[in-house]
């Protein structure tokens, strides 16, 4: 056997051997994008071509006459992967060009493709007429058969590759991508050249020499792609390393062994093939200490990377912990781990503390892995990853084991600071009332006395017998605003005086001030034509002094007695339920517009003409003080309605 026979055995079991390798990552990898998946098809077409290839060569070395069913499932495997190779290369590009966002006209995607692929119903058609007539295979030079418009073909597939090529070069985001893009652009301009140049040869000329050149061209991108991934994290599958590895490292000793066994065949007139074997395998003895040593450098390597990676991301993550939004937080751990590690996805679940969060089902957490995030009296959580891969490697896991140590150091410490932030607030928040309650006081003293005293005047002036019948209509109408201004000073104080929670005094039946609420403003509700309907369960202690329900009441039943519809209802209804007594005041009234819903608990907003604003805001204040919460329902029937619910925790009994 001459040595370029020799060369094209090792180049397509190399070529077998290197495009089952990346089958076998992009499978592990798993990733779900088109990208991924065409080049998967491309590694696939390039192995039938190299395994149809070795097969045949096989073939001719071990028989004089090759079997014909041999010859014709080598031919019709490696014609499969030939015919596929100019579209699949054509379709990478387009994929990987739309993941650079270089490209996103689809429709215009959708021609190119239908371009790249229709020629390849045409040529399958002719190599199965080629196969089915028992045309004599030409292993050697396997495009020849097909025409020149089929090598016409390629080399225009490659210069459309290679158009794009010079594009991701261009817009590299680093110069070692930029490198690799520039080696692959030469290797499709040097096949399209090639294609070219044989083109112009007379039909008969031998290409023996062009068609190993060109059996061999992809083997150096697809090689040069291995350093890349593993060396720089290209196309992102860099982290599965212990995938790399294994793969690596099992396709290596596949492909020694192959030469060992070619080379026993080789050396078989000097030697024993069994004797060779022996002795190469001996060799191998020499390269155990710095094969160990090296990939101990590159585990150390990835590992301390790692570790850096969880350093910065544990740095940034308490920089955000300072800002004391706990559910801000936790969101953000999970989109962060998702994007250091590029994992598919990544969500952290707090147990304790209760943390408004995002549910995932069942489903999504059996396709996730679990990592324990634990210490007692701080936290309690699940951090969930799922990566593209099957399986995380190991240096992912020692990384992600660390960084679950010191989430509940960032979780406490965001919860510290919140806590603090919402005293902060809340002091400033009573100082603030403090203010207005001291500017209140005075408003009372300095206008009150006043209208006290005005108000006292024109009653007298009513009672006596000499004032003429019309200035009385005037004087009652100057009483009524005279009433009214007094109330609205009432309310401001009201409003501006905090409440003392917590002693033992301040505790007080709902039942029995929903009567007497209810009982005073029955006159009321019956001047406007309203029925007032009032229930209770018996007694509901509560924890709260009864003038904080009465405000809470009054306000509440006030506002939908002016909400109701003429000759409507408005039903107050005092229940029990778990530990909490809820009150439920409806009225029928044409309900709270959706854009007005933020809006009507903040102090000093109305929508009445007369109204000052604080009527709900003084529920809502007394309501948060008693440890309480106030929901509103809006419609509760037939588009119309509202309903507002005050829930405040029952007073334990003993205390």
């Amino acid at each position: 056997m001459g040595p370029l026979l020799y060369l094209r055995l090792i180049g397509y079991t190399a070529g077998t051997l290197l495009m089952l390798f990346w089958m076998v990552v992009i499978l592990g990898y798993r990733r779900q994008r088109n990208f991924e998946r065409v080049f998967f098809f491309l590694c696939l077409a390039l192995f039938l071509f190299y395994g149809g290839s070795l097969l045949a060569l096989n073939a001719e070395i071990y028989y004089a006459r090759p079997p014909v069913m041999l010859a014709s499932f080598a031919w019709t495997i490696l014609t499969l992967g030939l015919i596929f190779l100019p579209p699949l290369v054509a379709h990478l590009h387009l994929e990987y060009a739309e993941t650079r966002s270089l490209e996103g006209n689809l429709a215009a995607k959708r021609v190119w493709l239908a371009a790249a692929y229709a020629p390849a119903l045409y040529f399958g058609l002719r190599a199965y007429g080629l196969l089915a007539s028992g045309t004599r295979f030409d292993f050697l030079t396997p495009s020849r058969p097909f025409g020149r418009g089929f090598e016409l073909w390629i080399a225009v597939s490659f210069w459309f590759s290679a158009f794009y090529q010079r594009r991701f070069a261009k817009f590299a985001p680093d110069r070692k991508q930029g490198l690799f893009h520039r080696i692959v652009l030469s290797v499709l301009l040097a096949g399209s050249l090639l294609f070219i140049a044989r083109l112009a040869e007379p039909a008969g000329a031998p290409h023996l020499f062009t068609s190993t050149i060109l059996s061999f061209l992809p083997l150096l991108p697809f090689a040069a792609l291995i350093y890349y991934v593993q060396r720089f994290n290209f196309l992102q599958i860099g982290r599965q390393q212990n995938l790399l590895y294994a793969v690596s490292a099992t396709f290596l000793a596949l492909l020694y062994l192959s030469l060992v066994r070619r080379l026993g065949l080789w050396l078989e007139p000097v030697l024993p093939p069994e004797a060779t074997a022996a002795v190469l395998l001996f060799v191998l003895v020499i390269f155990v200490e710095p094969i160990q040593r090296a990939l101990g450098r590159r585990l150390h390597q990835t590992a301390q990377r790692e570790m850096e990676s969880v350093r910065r991301l544990i740095s940034d993550i308490r920089e955000r912990a300072r800002e004391g939004n706990l559910r801000d937080l936790v969101s953000l751990i999970g989109l962060r781990v998702k994007d250091q590690f590029e994992f598919e996805d990544a969500w952290l679940e707090v147990l304790e503390p209760a943390v408004n969060r995002t549910v995932r089902t069942n489903s999504e957490r059996a396709a996730a892995e679990g990592f324990s995030v634990y210490q007692p009296g701080l936290l309690n959580a699940v951090l969930f990853v799922r990566p593209h891969g099957a399986m995380l490697s190991g240096e992912v896991r020692a990384a992600l084991e660390l960084f679950c140590e010191q989430i509940p150091a960032s979780i406490d410490l965001c919860r510290l600071i919140g806590e603090k932030l919402s005293l902060e607030r809340e002091l400033a928040e009573r100082e603030r009332l403090a203010a207005l309650g001291q500017m209140a006081a005075s408003i009372s003293h300095n206008l009150k006395n006043p209208l006290g005293s005005i108000k006292t005047i024109l009653q007298v002036q009513l009672e006596s017998p000499e004032m003429p019948d019309s200035l009385k209509s005037e004087t009652q109408m100057v009483l009524a605003e005279i009433s009214r201004l007094s109330n609205k000073l009432t309310q401001l104080l009201q409003f501006s005086r905090p409440t003392v929670l917590g002693e033992p005094e301040f505790i007080c039946d709902v039942a029995v001030v929903v009567k007497e609420v209810t009982e005073v403003l029955r006159h009321e509700a019956e001047r406007k034509g309203l029925q007032l309907n009032v229930s209770s369960d018996g007694i509901l202690p509560v924890a709260a002094g009864k003038e904080a329900v009465n405000d809470i009441l009054s306000n509440l039943i006030v506002n939908a007695l002016d909400a109701a519809a003429a000759t409507g209802k408005v039903r107050v209804t005092a229940v029990k339920e778990n530990d909490s007594a809820i009150v439920h005041v409806e009225d029928d009234g044409k309900g709270i517009p959706p854009e007005l819903r933020e809006k009507i608990l903040q102090p000093f907003f109305t929508t009445k003409t007369e109204g000052t604003g604080l009527g709900l805001a003084i529920v809502a204040k007394r309501i948060a003080e008693a440890k309480g919460t106030l929901e509103i329902a809006s419609p509760i029937a037939d588009g119309r309605g509202t309903r507002f619910s005050a829930r405040l925790p029952l007073r334990e009994e003993g205390k």
